[in-house]
């Protein structure tokens, strides 16, 4: 009852804490107050299960629910079964922190799986490294996520690559040599990806022409998209998420702006569609596969996922679904190799991770422990209904 009292104390005062003092705390508290998980293996999981990205914690949380079914109907994990306890961060860094403390202080998990969006993943990652738990983000490609520490990893590609790719794409696939910005200053992923597309379209010999800001929940672009209309761009990157990229794309027309917009894994979203419509046919984005790839293990996915989730548009798994998925199995695959569920373990193990072949391709961690897998360039169909899908293009290797 008395180390209960003390580790009740500490989450009251957490948010009064500096990191280092905070993680002194929980390090003190390590190995104390351990719940018995008996026969299952607490897995903690954050994500955006409402707000403005919720499809990117909704889809995420899907494609782990079916890893983590497949893992256990198949016996599971050094004899025992996974449960995932899951959180909604809402969207918000803040509430990312939060919840993390929640599920590694109370909970008591071993590892944790999340978030995507980059800035959420920045607000949690200190956390887990101060408290020596395994974190595995599927799709956080803002570089800085892997640099909070050791026990931070990713399965996805980051943007200083999925910069290039869009800047290779647009100056020798569109042949288009004058492009404006509109980046989410807000975001760290969207700031991020602005500042790798440009450097590397320059370097290629591209100019641009206009780079506009705006914030995340901002519905009025029409300032900014007058002002890139006035420079005349052939097509203009907008590395944000789906929710503003989809009002852009149809004030962008509106203004008077005929080239195409181009961006990063945010924009993956049925509801990309749903509020942009028509206004997107034609542009394109960058991601972390496609449904179109005839690879038998992603097809095998895709046909699960809508047998499970049903058979409209919203059934057609994301990226988002699919890193959820592998990220699970990749943490899953680690436990296994350590023989362990010590924390510590599973994290030396992670780091080992090499070839290990998922929904996304091919996953091996460098020495900063991001995944090196290729990318894809989609295009996005709007039917007069409404109606979207994704087209793909190219495919481009690290």
């Amino acid at each position: 009852m008395k180390l209960k009292s003390r580790a009740s104390l500490l989450l009251d005062k957490l948010h009064l804490l500096a990191l280092p003092a905070l993680a002194a705390a929980m390090l003190a508290l390590a190995g104390c107050d351990k719940k018995d998980a008996g026969n299952e293996i607490l897995i903690g999981e954050y994500g955006s299960l409402t707000g403005a990205t919720a499809t990117f914690g909704q889809s995420s949380k899907k494609g782990i629910e079916m890893a983590v079914d497949a893992i256990n109907q198949s016996g599971g994990v050094l004899g025992k079964k996974l449960k995932v306890l899951v959180e909604d961060d809402q969207g918000k860094p803040e509430e990312a922190q939060t919840v993390v403390t929640k599920l590694i202080n109370k909970d008591r998990v071993v590892a944790l799986l999340g978030e995507i969006a980059s800035s959420n993943s920045l607000a949690a990652a200190p956390v887990a490294q101060a408290s020596r738990i395994p974190m595995v983000s599927p799709g956080s490609t803002n570089p800085k996520v892997t640099q909070v520490g050791d026990y931070i990893f990713r399965v996805c590609f980051i943007d200083p690559f999925q910069g290039l790719v869009m800047a290779k794409f647009a100056m020798n696939t569109l042949k288009v040599h004058k492009v404006a910005v509109l980046r989410d200053i807000k975001s760290d992923y969207s700031v991020g990806l602005a500042n790798f597309f440009v450097e590397n379209f320059k370097k290629l010999g591209g100019v641009i022409v206009a780079d506009e800001s705006y914030s995340q929940g901002d519905k009025d672009f029409n300032a900014q998209l007058t002002s890139i209309k006035g420079k005349d761009p052939e097509a203009v990157f907008v590395p944000g998420y789906y929710t503003e990229v989809g009002l852009i794309a149809r004030q962008a027309r509106k203004a008077g702006i005929k080239g195409p917009l181009l961006g990063g894994d945010g924009w993956d979203s049925s509801k990309l569609w749903e509020i942009g419509g028509d206004a997107l046919n034609g542009c394109y984005y960058s991601n972390h596969y496609s449904v179109d790839d005839p690879s038998p293990i992603l097809q095998k996915f895709v046909k699960d996922y809508k047998a499970r989730y049903g058979t409209t548009s919203d059934s057609i798994p994301d990226a988002m679904a699919a890193l959820g998925y592998d990220a699970a199995l990749v943490l899953a695959d680690a436990m296994k190799r350590a023989n362990s569920t010590q924390p510590d373990s599973i994290k030396m193990a992670l780091a080992q991770t090499k070839a290990f072949m998922g929904v996304t391709g091919n996953t091996t961690l460098d020495e900063n422990r991001n995944a090196v897998k290729p990318a894809v360039v989609l295009e996005v169909i709007v039917d007069e209904k409404g109606n979207g899908r994704n087209k793909f293009k190219e495919s481009v290797s690290p």
